[in-house]
């Protein structure tokens, strides 16, 4: 076996416990996200100003993803016809861009549908005490946590997976970069616009 050989079972090796890592944080962030859903909502009154934040919120940031959408859609045209002047453009630089940008995209969305569901159920465990309180709201936000980085963590070793075995390894660490540059994208288009 030569040095090459043990280096290429050594990276399949770390991509694939990155994977399994990630697909268990997804899932121990899903589990949470259930527990958390089996909570008490509380009242008729609580129910109803929930709703009504549940559906700002949603209405909120639908608006604010399709401008981001747009802007997204226009960088990943630029990125993809640049690669008629450079090596390192052109379509799998552009998937990347939109692998990052869905990844977060999707984090962001799921986050602020768990958290405005959350609210509610800790308010309502806070008449139990501040322990269940606590408990439930420090568990509202771990799915988020979970999810992002699980999300965030998925799409990378799954994207450089594909890139390497696509394009080799120089061309797939610069399209790696473009993931990145599309999850930025979204996420600081999502500050900059005031997140929830």
């Amino acid at each position: 076996m030569s040095w090459e050989d043990s280096s290429v079972d050594a990276s399949t090796a770390v991509i694939a416990f990155a994977i399994a890592t990630a697909l268990s944080g997804i899932g121990y962030g899903l589990y949470l996200g259930l527990w958390v859903f089996k909570r008490e909502a509380g009242n008729a009154e609580m129910q109803r100003i929930a709703q009504a934040i549940q559906e700002g919120a949603a209405a909120y940031l639908n608006r604010q993803y399709r401008a981001i959408g747009l802007v997204a859609v226009g960088l990943f045209t630029i990125l993809w016809v640049a690669g008629i002047w450079s090596e390192y453009f052109g379509l799998l630089t552009a998937v990347g861009f939109f692998v990052g940008a869905a990844a977060s995209a999707t984090a962001g969305y799921v986050g602020m549908y768990i958290a405005v569901r959350a609210n509610v159920r800790t308010a309502q465990a806070a008449h139990m005490g501040l322990n269940s309180a606590l408990t439930v709201a420090f568990r509202g936000g771990a799915v988020t946590g979970l999810l992002l980085i699980g999300l965030g963590l998925l799409s990378l070793a799954g994207f450089y997976a594909v890139a390497t075995a696509l394009a080799g390894p120089d061309k797939g660490i610069h399209a790696l970069l473009s993931l990145g540059f599309g999850g930025s994208l979204i996420s600081v288009f999502a500050r900059v616009g005031g997140g929830i």
